[in-house]
C-alpha cells in the first residue's frame, strides 16, 4: 500500500496534460486490480483497497480537471490575443498599395509570424476548433487586402473618397457604422453615425449628470484647465512619498507622466509645458507656506474645535500623546507617525461633527481636520499658525470701526455671547462679512488670496480678542495685549499666490497666455472638482457606456455592417453589366458625386433570377463599396400574414423583428440600402406600402415605438432594392403591383442581359474559381489571367499561352485542364438554368411534360467545380455531374423521376427504356392536363375518361402493331401496313360514328330539357346515380362494334409471331374494361 501511494504521488507530479492522467490513472487502477485479486480473501484489505481506489481516482479526476481548466485559459488567452493581431493585421494590409507588399507582409510580417505561433500553440493544446478558425481568418483577411486593391485601382478614385460604377461616381462613406450619443437639441441622444438616426435618451442617472453633458473631457470643465488637473495629480505624488525631495520638474517628466492618460486629453508640446510650469508654481509656494498649506477655513475649523469644543481633558491626552511623538521626530527626523495619531483625532473630531461642520461646510472632514491638527501641534503646541494677512486683515478691521471706543464696540457685540461658542461664531463671521464686503478693493493680488478667502480665519482671530479682553488681559496696556496675542499666535507671512506666465493652451482662465496660481484657491476649486466633478463624470459615462452597448445588442449593428463574403469575384459580367447598371439606378436613387447630381431622386431596383445567382451577395458588395448600412429584410421570416409597417400586427416574433428592423432603416432616413430578400414569400399589399417611397415624393408611412410616423427621404442617400424569384411557387405568390414595378428597374441576373452572352457563360467559369483548389490561386490572380486559360481551352490548346501571374508550368497545365473540363460543366448548366427558367415560365394549362424543377445556378457550378480534377477523363466526369443532379432530384420526391429523364434528356444520354419511359410520362401528363377539372361526381367525365383509356388501349396496340412490323420481312410489312390503313379508317369510322352520336345525345337531351322546363312537374327530391339510357345505348353499341371488328383480324393476325400474344392480352384487359362500363350502365335500365 506505501508503494502504491508513492506511485501515485509520483504519477500525479508528473501528469502535465489531462491524457497523461488518463493514462497513469489506468496504471494506479491495474495496480490496484492486482492487489485486490491477491488479498481478495481477507475482508479487512478489501475495505481498505476500496478506500484508496476512490481517494486515487478523486485525486487523478482533480488533477486533471486543473489541467483542463488551465489548458482552456491558455487558450482562450492566446485565443483573445490572436484576435487583436487579426484586427491589427487587417487594418495594415487594407492600406497596401501592391499586391507584392502584400505577399511580402505576409510571408516576413512579424505580426504574422506571432499568428502562426499562436496558432502552433492552439493546436499543441488541441484546439483544433480555434486553429482552423484563426487559420481560415488570416487567409481571408490576405484575400480581402487582394480583392479590396483590385477594387482601389479599378473603382476607386479621389484617394478612395469616389467610386466608379459604369459611368457613374458616388461618394464613398467612410464612417463605420457605430452607435453613440450626441447632444442634439440640448437633448442627449443615441446617434448611430453616418445616419440620421436620434434616440433621446431618458435614464435618471443621465438625467442628474446633466451639467455634465457637454463636457468632453474628465480633466477639464469651464472653471479647471486641464493642465491645472493634471499639475494637482503630480503635485501630491511630489509632496508624498519617494518623489518628496523634489522641489522643480521639466516639460520632458510631465510628458512621461501624461502616457497613458489617453481619456484626459492632453497634448504634447501644450499641456506638458503648461503643467510644468502650474506645477513649480505650486511647489515653489508651498515649500514657503508650512502650515499655512492649509487654507484659512481648515485651519479656523481646527483652532474652533480644539479650543472651544473639545473637552480640555482630552485636548491635554492628545497634547502628551503627541508631544512624545515630537521628541521622537527630533531624534529620528525621518520618523513616520503611526496611523493611530491622526485616527484618534479624527475619531474625536467625528464626535462633533454635526457641531462644527455646518459652520464649516462638507468640504472638511474629520480625517482633513485630524491631518492638519496633528501637525499643527506636533510643531507649535502652544501657538496657533496664523497667516500675516489674516493678522492684517484683523488691524484694518479694527480700524474701520468707529474712531470712539471702538474696543467697546467689539466687545459689546460679541461678548454677551461668548459662552456658546457656535453663536459667537456665527456672529464673529457676520462682522466679517460686513467688513469684507465694505472693504474695497477686494484684496486680491498678485501674491495673495482673496480677503473671502480668509473670513473664518478673521472670525477666530476676533474670538481670540473676546478672550483676550476677558481677566487680568483685559486691564493690561495695549502693548502688552498685543504681546499677549502674539504669544498664542505665530505668524507666518509669505506669498500664497504666484503669475505663471507662458502658457500655451487654451481656456478662459488663461489671459494673454498667463494665470495667476492661487495657492489655496487652487486647492479648494480644483480639490472640489476632484471630489464631485469627477466621479459624476466617471459615473456618467459609465451609464451612457451601458446604455449604448445594451441598445447595440439590442439592434445588432453588426448585422447592418454589408461583409462581402471571401468567394465573391468581382467578374467580367460583374464590370461591364451589373455594376454600370446598378450605377444607373442608384443615381436616380441616391444622387451622384458632382455637380451634375439629380435633386428628382426616385426609383427602385428590382433583382430578379432562380436561387444561387448572387443577387444578395451583389448588392452587399455594392453597399460594401459603397460605405452603406446594409438593411437586409428576410421575406420569408415576413411571411405573407404581413400587410402593414405595424410590428404589433405581425403574426410572430420573427416576422415583428424584420418589420422592425425595417422601420429602423426609415428611422435612419441617409446612408442606407434598404434591401427586401426573397419578396416572393410577402404580400402584394405590403409592397404596396413602398410606391410613394419610390416616386418622387419619397415618403412612407412607418410605426416606431407604436406611433406612426411620415418619414420623408427626399434628397436623402437612401437606396430601395427589391430581389426575389418568380419561378418559385409556380409564380403564383410572385405578385408584384402594377404601381411598383413601374417605378422599378427590372433586371433578371439568371438570363443574358442584352449582347453580353459571352461575359454571362464566362461568370459561371469565373464564380467557381476559389471553389476548385486547383484554380484557387487564380481567384486572386489578375482576372485576365483566368481569361486567357479558358480561352485556350476552349480551343482545346495551351500553346502560346502567356500569364502576368508567375505560375509554373505543372500548375498552367492543372489549370488549363480542370477549365477545358468546366467548360463541358458550364454548358451542360447553362442548358439546366434555360430549361429551368423556360419550364417556370410556363402555365400548367399549356405544358405538354412534367415542370422541370432542377436549377443551373452559380451555386450548382460551385458544388460540381469543387470535385472536379485535372486527372478525370470524360467518363468520370459525366458520371460526376449525373449523380449530381440525381442527388439534387431527391429532394423532388414524386417529381424525382420526371425531372432526372428531363435532365438526361437535355444531356442527350437517354437510354431507349428510359427514352419509352420518358415518352410516357409525357403522354400520361398531357393526359392528366387534359383531363383536369373533372369533378369525380360528373358521370359524363367519367365516361369520357373511359374513353380515353379506350383510347390509350388502341394506341397501346398500335405501338405492339408497329413493333412486330418491324420485326417481319418486307411481304409482312406490305400486309401489315394495308391491314393497318384499313383499321385506321376503321377507327376514323368508329370516331366520326361516336361523333355523331354524342351530339344526337345531347340535341336529345337539349330537348328533354326544355320540355321538362315548359311542363311544371311535382316538385320532389330523388337521389339516384344513372346514366341516360341514350348514353348507355351507345356506348354499348360501339362496343359491340369495336369487338365484332377486332376480332376477325386478329384471328388473322395471330400467326404473325410471338410479340403478337402481348396484344391479345391487352385486347382481354380493354374487354374487361368495357364490360365493367357495361356493367356501370345497366342501372339506367331500372329506371
Amino acid at each position: 500500500m506505501k508503494l502504491l501511494q508513492q506511485s501515485t504521488s509520483g504519477y500525479l507530479d508528473v501528469c502535465d496534460t489531462p491524457e497523461r492522467c488518463d493514462e497513469y490513472l489506468t496504471k494506479v487502477m491495474v495496480g490496484l486490480e492486482e492487489l485486490e485479486g491477491r488479498f481478495a480473501e481477507f475482508d479487512e484489505f478489501i475495505e481498505t483497497l476500496a478506500e484508496r481506489r476512490e481517494e486515487v481516482y478523486t485525486a487523478f479526476e482533480s488533477r486533471k480537471v486543473a489541467l483542463v481548466e488551465k489548458r482552456n485559459r491558455r487558450a482562450e488567452s492566446l485565443s483573445s490575443a490572436a484576435d487583436r493581431i487579426l484586427k491589427a493585421i487587417s487594418s495594415r494590409v487594407s492600406s497596401m498599395d501592391s499586391t507584392d507588399a502584400i505577399a511580402a507582409y505576409f510571408a516576413g510580417d512579424l505580426m504574422v509570424g506571432k499568428i502562426r505561433s499562436l496558432i502552433d500553440e492552439l493546436d499543441e493544446l488541441g484546439d483544433s476548433v480555434r486553429v482552423g478558425d484563426l487559420q481560415g481568418r488570416l487567409k481571408v483577411i490576405r484575400e480581402d487586402a487582394t480583392r479590396g486593391l483590385k477594387d482601389r485601382q479599378d473603382l476607386f478614385e479621389d484617394g478612395g473618397d469616389i467610386i466608379r460604377l459604369g459611368e457613374r461616381r458616388f461618394a464613398v462613406n467612410t464612417q463605420p457604422l457605430d452607435l453613440t450619443t450626441v447632444l442634439r437639441g440640448g437633448e442627449l441622444c443615441l446617434h448611430l453615425t453616418g445616419t440620421q438616426y436620434f434616440e433621446p435618451l431618458r435614464d435618471p442617472r443621465l438625467q442628474d449628470a446633466r451639467d455634465l453633458w457637454d463636457q468632453p473631457l474628465v480633466s477639464e470643465n469651464r472653471h479647471v484647465y486641464r493642465s491645472e488637473f493634471l499639475a494637482m495629480d503630480l503635485f501630491e505624488q511630489l509632496t508624498s512619498g519617494a518623489l518628496a525631495h523634489q522641489t522643480t520638474v521639466d516639460a520632458a517628466w510631465v510628458a512621461e507622466q501624461m502616457n497613458g492618460r489617453f481619456d484626459e486629453g492632453y497634448a504634447k508640446g501644450v499641456h506638458d509645458r503648461d503643467t510644468a510650469a502650474i506645477l513649480n508654481a505650486l511647489l515653489s509656494i508651498d515649500r514657503q507656506l508650512g502650515l499655512l498649506r492649509y487654507e484659512p477655513s481648515l485651519r479656523a475649523c481646527g483652532q474652533f474645535w480644539w479650543n472651544r469644543i473639545l473637552d480640555p481633558k482630552k485636548q491635554s491626552e492628545m497634547k502628551h500623546w503627541i508631544a512624545g511623538f515630537a521628541k521622537l521626530a527630533r531624534a529620528y527626523p525621518h520618523a513616520e507617525p503611526a496611523v493611530q495619531f491622526r485616527e484618534r483625532l479624527a475619531s474625536l473630531a467625528g464626535e462633533d461633527l454635526s457641531v462644527w461642520q455646518p459652520l464649516f461646510g462638507e468640504s472638511i472632514t474629520a480625517e482633513r481636520l485630524a491631518e492638519y491638527l496633528f501637525n499643527e501641534l506636533l510643531v507649535a503646541p502652544t501657538k496657533a499658525t496664523a497667516s500675516g494677512h489674516a493678522v492684517e486683515l484683523l488691524g484694518d478691521f479694527k480700524n474701520a470701526l468707529p474712531q470712539s471706543d471702538r474696543q467697546k464696540w467689539l466687545i459689546a457685540g460679541l461678548k454677551p455671547n461668548a459662552d456658546d461658542p457656535v453663536r459667537s461664531f456665527i456672529l464673529a463671521r457676520n462682522w466679517c462679512d460686513a467688513f469684507i464686503k465694505k472693504r474695497q478693493p477686494d484684496g486680491v493680488t498678485a501674491s495673495t488670496d482673496g480677503d473671502a478667502e480668509y473670513r473664518d480665519e478673521l472670525a477666530w482671530l476676533l474670538l481670540l480678542e473676546i478672550e483676550r479682553s476677558h481677566g487680568d488681559e483685559a486691564e493690561a496696556p495695549d502693548g502688552a495685549k498685543n504681546d499677549l496675542l502674539e504669544r498664542r499666535l505665530q505668524v507666518v507671512d509669505v506669498p500664497v499666490a504666484m503669475e505663471v506666465d507662458s502658457l500655451v493652451g487654451s481656456h478662459e482662465r488663461i489671459v494673454d497666455g498667463a494665470m495667476t496660481v492661487h495657492y489655496h484657491e487652487f486647492m479648494r476649486r480644483v480639490g472640489e472638482y476632484r471630489r464631485s466633478v469627477v466621479p459624476r463624470f466617471h459615473a456618467l459615462h459609465e451609464a451612457k457606456s451601458t446604455l449604448v452597448d445594451a441598445e447595440r445588442e439590442s439592434m445588432r449593428l453588426d448585422e447592418f455592417k454589408p461583409k462581402v463574403l471571401s468567394s465573391f469575384v468581382r467578374n467580367q459580367l460583374l464590370d461591364e453589366v451589373y455594376l454600370p447598371m446598378i450605377g444607373d439606378n442608384l443615381a436616380k436613387q441616391m444622387g451622384t458625386a458632382g455637380e451634375d447630381k439629380r435633386t428628382d431622386r426616385m426609383g427602385l431596383l428590382l433583382l430578379i433570377s432562380p436561387p444561387g445567382y448572387g443577387k444578395t451577395t451583389l448588392m452587399e458588395y455594392v453597399a460594401n463599396r459603397l460605405g452603406l448600412v446594409f438593411m437586409k429584410i428576410n421575406g420569408p421570416a415576413i411571411g405573407h400574414g404581413v400587410t402593414s409597417l405595424d410590428p404589433a400586427e405581425a403574426p410572430n416574433a420573427a416576422a415583428r423583428e424584420e418589420v422592425e428592423r425595417l422601420n429602423l432603416a426609415l428611422e435612419m432616413g441617409d446612408n442606407v440600402m434598404l434591401y427586401l430578400d426573397d419578396i416572393q414569400h410577402t404580400h402584394p399589399e405590403l409592397l404596396q406600402k413602398f410606391i410613394s417611397l419610390c416616386d418622387a415624393t419619397r415618403k412612407i408611412e412607418g410605426v416606431r415605438d407604436g406611433k406612426t410616423r411620415t418619414y420623408d427621404l427626399r434628397g436623402r442617400r437612401v437606396s430601395v432594392v427589391m430581389a426575389g424569384n418568380p419561378y418559385t411557387e409556380s409564380g403564383e405568390r410572385f405578385q408584384i403591383p402594377d404601381m411598383l414595378s413601374n417605378r422599378a428597374d427590372v433586371y433578371n441576373l439568371g438570363e443574358i442581359i442584352g449582347d453580353r452572352a459571352d461575359s454571362f457563360e464566362m461568370s459561371y467559369i469565373e464564380n467557381c474559381l476559389s471553389s476548385n483548389s486547383t484554380l484557387a490561386p487564380l481567384s486572386t490572380a489578375p482576372p485576365d489571367d483566368a481569361r486567357k486559360i479558358a480561352m485556350a481551352a476552349q480551343r482545346d490548346s495551351i500553346e502560346g499561352v502567356e500569364l502576368e501571374s508567375n505560375f509554373s508550368l505543372d500548375q498552367v497545365r492543372d489549370m488549363f485542364e480542370v477549365i477545358r473540363k468546366l467548360l463541358r460543366v458550364r454548358d451542360v448548366v447553362l442548358r439546366v438554368n434555360r430549361a429551368y427558367i423556360r419550364s417556370a415560365a410556363q402555365a400548367d394549362a399549356y405544358r405538354t411534360e412534367p415542370p422541370f424543377k432542377l436549377q443551373g445556378s452559380y451555386r450548382n457550378m460551385n458544388r460540381i467545380a469543387e470535385r472536379v480534377a485535372p486527372v478525370m477523363n470524360d467518363t468520370e466526369l459525366q458520371t460526376l455531374i449525373v449523380s449530381n443532379y440525381e442527388q439534387d432530384a431527391q429532394t423532388l420526391t414524386s417529381d424525382n423521376e420526371a425531372n432526372v429523364l428531363k435532365f438526361k434528356e437535355l444531356m442527350g444520354i437517354l437510354t431507349p427504356d428510359e427514352q419509352a419511359r420518358w415518352d410516357a410520362i409525357k403522354y400520361a401528363f398531357v393526359e392528366s392536363v387534359r383531363m383536369a377539372g373533372m369533378d369525380s361526381e360528373d358521370q359524363v367525365g367519367q365516361v369520357m375518361r373511359q374513353l380515353a383509356s379506350m383510347r390509350d388501349g388502341l394506341e397501346s396496340i398500335r405501338q405492339v402493331i408497329a413493333k412486330a412490323i418491324a420485326m417481319e420481312d418486307h411481304s409482312a410489312e406490305q400486309r401489315m401496313d394495308a391491314r393497318v390503313d384499313s383499321l385506321r379508317q376503321s377507327l376514323v369510322a368508329i370516331g366520326d360514328s361516336i361523333g355523331q352520336r354524342l351530339q344526337s345525345t345531347g340535341e336529345q337531351i337539349e330537348e328533354l330539357t326544355r320540355q321538362q322546363s315548359n311542363t311544371p312537374v311535382e316538385q320532389k327530391v330523388l337521389v339516384q346515380h344513372k346514366v341516360p339510357r341514350v348514353m348507355a345505348e351507345l356506348i354499348k353499341g360501339q362496343f359491340h362494334l369495336m369487338q365484332e371488328w377486332m376480332r376477325p383480324l386478329l384471328n388473322e393476325s395471330i400467326d404473325n409471331g410471338r410479340d403478337l400474344d402481348r396484344l391479345l392480352k391487352q385486347l382481354d384487359q380493354m374487354m374487361q374494361t368495357y364490360q365493367q362500363v357495361e356493367e356501370a350502365l345497366d342501372p339506367g335500365d331500372q329506371e
